[in-house]
C-alpha cells in the first residue's frame, strides 16, 4: 500500500513539473522563508566567520544544505522501494537530516577550535573604532570603519548603518548586531556604544574614556585566553609525548623480558 501511494505521489509531482505547475529550478528558492524556520540561529555568523561574506552567500549555502538532505532521503527511499516500510522511510529521513546537519556541525567544530581568535576580533575592532569616535559621531565612525573592519563583521555593520540611516535611533540596531555576532561581551559593548552615541558633546570625553577602559579590559581578556590556550596546547603535547615515551619504554621492556624468557627456555 505504501509503495503504491509513493508511486502515485511521484507521478503526480512529475506531471506538475512537466506542466510547469512546479518550477524544479526554483522550488527551494521560493520556499526559503519556510526552510529558514529550521535554520540554526548562528549559522550565518559561523559561515561568514569561516569563509567571509564574499565567498559564499549564507542563504544560498543553506538552501543547498536543505536540498541535499531532501535528495539523499528521496534517493534512499527510491533505493529501497521494493522493501519499503515505515522503518526504511524513517531511516531515510534520519540519514537525510544527518546530511543536512553535517555542514553546520563542521562549522561548529571549526568555531570551537578558533574560539579565542574569533572572540578577539571584536575588542581589536572596537579599539580602531574608538580612534574614529574621537573625530566623528558614532554612526559616522561606524560607517567609516567598515573598510578596515574584520571580514566577518562587515555584513552586520552594513545592516547596522542602514537601519540607523533609515531613522532608527533606538538601541535595536546595535542589539541586532550583537545577536548576529554572539562573541564575548558583544551585547555589553554594543550597549556602551549606543550610549556613547547618545551622550552630549561636553560629556563625550568622559564617556569615551569609560568606553576605552572597557575595550582595553576586553583586549586583556582576549590576550589572557590566547596565552592560556597556547599553554594548554603545550601541556597536551607534553603529556602526549610523555605517554608515548612511557608506553614505548614499557613495550621495549616487555619485549626484552619475553626474549630473555625465550632464550632461557
Amino acid at each position: 500500500m505504501m509503495v503504491e501511494m509513493l508511486i502515485i505521489a511521484i507521478i503526480v509531482i512529475y506531471i506538475f513539473v512537466v506542466n510547469g505547475k512546479i518550477d524544479k529550478d526554483n522550488i527551494f528558492t521560493n520556499n526559503n522563508k519556510l526552510c529558514n524556520l529550521i535554520k540554526e540561529k548562528d549559522y550565518d555568523f559561523l559561515l561568514i566567520a569561516r569563509y567571509g561574506d564574499r565567498v559564499y552567500n549564507p542563504n544560498e549555502v543553506f538552501m543547498k544544505r536543505v536540498k541535499n538532505g531532501i535528495l539523499v532521503a528521496a534517493a534512499l527511499i527510491f533505493l529501497f522501494l521494493s522493501k519499503l516500510s515505515y522503518l526504511t522511510v524513517i531511516a531515510a529521513i534520519v540519514v537525510g537530516f544527518l546530511v543536512y546537519k553535517q555542514p553546520y556541525s563542521s562549522l561548529r567544530k571549526w568555531y570551537r577550535s578558533h574560539l579565542n581568535y574569533i572572540d578577539s576580533l571584536l575588542p581589536y575592532y572596537l579599539k580602531s573604532l574608538e580612534v574614529l569616535i574621537h573625530h566623528y559621531t558614532v554612526p559616522v565612525a561606524l560607517a567609516r570603519s567598515i573598510d578596515d573592519a574584520p571580514e566577518v563583521f562587515k555584513p552586520g555593520l552594513r545592516r547596522l548603518i542602514a537601519k540607523i540611516e533609515a531613522g532608527d535611533s533606538s538601541v535595536d540596531p546595535y542589539m541586532d548586531f550583537a545577536k548576529e555576532y554572539p562573541v564575548r561581551d558583544s551585547m555589553r559593548m554594543m550597549r556602551l556604544l549606543y550610549r556613547l552615541g547618545l551622550g552630549e558633546q561636553e560629556k563625550k570625553h568622559q564617556q569615551l574614556v569609560s568606553f576605552s577602559k572597557s575595550v582595553s579590559s576586553l583586549q586583556a581578556k582576549a590576550r589572557e585566553q590566547k596565552y592560556q590556550a597556547r599553554l594548554n596546547a603545550m601541556e597536551r603535547k607534553t603529556m602526549l609525548m610523555m605517554c608515548v615515551t612511557g608506553f614505548g619504554s614499557l613495550g621495549l621492556l616487555l619485549i626484552s623480558i619475553f626474549m630473555l624468557m625465550g632464550s632461557s627456555m
